[in-house]
């Protein structure tokens, strides 16, 4: 067994166990599908950022209605799947999702995501579209492999808790609205060996390959007229693969971010979203802070973190077309 094939293999592992379990999900549900409600909707999203980055990504859902009843807490029951493509100035991906609404306040989530890269120079800045996080020197670092390196794979499986103020007292104005979402993921690319780092889409490359935990948490007012929803969320993002000796740069701590967002409708197909982001960066002695690899940085002292600006991020979603009924 070369070293090259290993990480294939590892990947195809676990695509055959999220295919699995996507399946069991499809048969359990004919019993309870009504053929007459479903609907299929493609949507555009424009991505800009106040960071040198954007986005553009299709989306294609289709909803089907599952395990319906009468009930407040059943009647919106539903099996959602989304197929996403995606491009941005230093990345190609897709992704699969599929949303299973047993309970009005419940959901679960599973789905895939694949994707490459290819590096840049942006506004004299170099953005990393993909590649392994190596050290150079003394302390230094350098992106190692060219465009198209590799590929970058994730898979997750999550639950979310919701809910809204209105199902208990009707009314327009009434849509105070409760959401926390928690997943566990995989990722992985293709070309790491061991533990080392890479990057993906100019983050921190900071990843290895293994698991990662994501939760958030919203409040936000739903209204009707020009301004459809304001609120806010705290996102945590967590490393789980135990890196010897990480809490000295800081490994085991998680990545909050923290965002107030407001959506409006622009016309009847046109929405637009605006979201302020802040984010806790690590906080190391002044002799390390400066070091460009980050596993020779060292923590000012332990959970040591600052609350910074992060950026700031518009949303344009393009409602191409809906057919059906849900």
């Amino acid at each position: 067994m070369d070293a090259v094939a290993a990480p294939v293999r590892r990947e195809s592992r676990y695509v055959r166990r999220l295919g699995a379990l996507l399946f069991w999900i499809s048969c359990l549900c004919p019993a309870g599908i009504r053929a007459e409600g479903m609907s299929a909707s493609t949507d555009l999203n424009l991505i800009a950022s106040s960071l040198p980055e954007g986005k553009i990504s299709l989306v294609q859902s289709f909803t089907i209605p599952v395990l319906r009843g009468s009930g407040f807490l059943t009647q919106g029951n539903s099996l959602k799947a989304l197929l996403t493509a995606e491009v941005s100035p230093i990345s190609l991906n897709g992704a699969a999702e599929c949303i299973l609404t047993p309970l009005a306040f419940f959901q679960l989530a599973a789905g895939s995501r694949i994707g490459t890269g290819w590096n840049i120079q942006l506004f004299g800045a170099g953005l990393t579209g993909i590649g392994r996080n190596m050290p150079q020197g003394d302390h230094g670092a350098a992106v190692d492999g060219p465009a198209f390196d590799g590929v970058f794979w994730k898979g997750h499986i999550g639950g979310a808790l919701q809910f809204d103020m209105a199902a208990l007292f009707p009314g327009d104005w009434h849509h105070i609205v409760v959401r926390t979402y928690h997943e566990a993921n995989y990722k992985l690319f293709s070309r790491a060996r061991g533990r080392d780092a890479w990057y993906y889409e100019a983050d921190l490359g900071e990843n290895q390959n293994g698991f990662n935990y994501y939760g958030n948490c919203l409040i936000g007012y739903q209204m009707p007229g020009v301004i459809k929803m304001a609120g806010l969320m705290a996102e945590a993002d967590k490393y789980l693969y135990d890196t010897p000796q990480g809490e000295l740069w800081g490994d085991d701590l998680p990545r909050w971010y923290f965002s107030a967002l407001a959506q409006a409708a622009l016309t009847s197909r046109i929405d637009a979203a605006l979201i302020v982001q802040f984010q806790t960066l690590r906080r190391f002695t002044a002799e390390t802070q400066d070091y460009a690899y980050y596993r020779d940085r060292r923590m000012a002292s332990p959970g040591a973190l600052s609350l910074t600006f992060y950026r700031v991020v518009g949303i344009i979603t393009l409602r191409l077309g809906k057919t059906g009924t849900s």
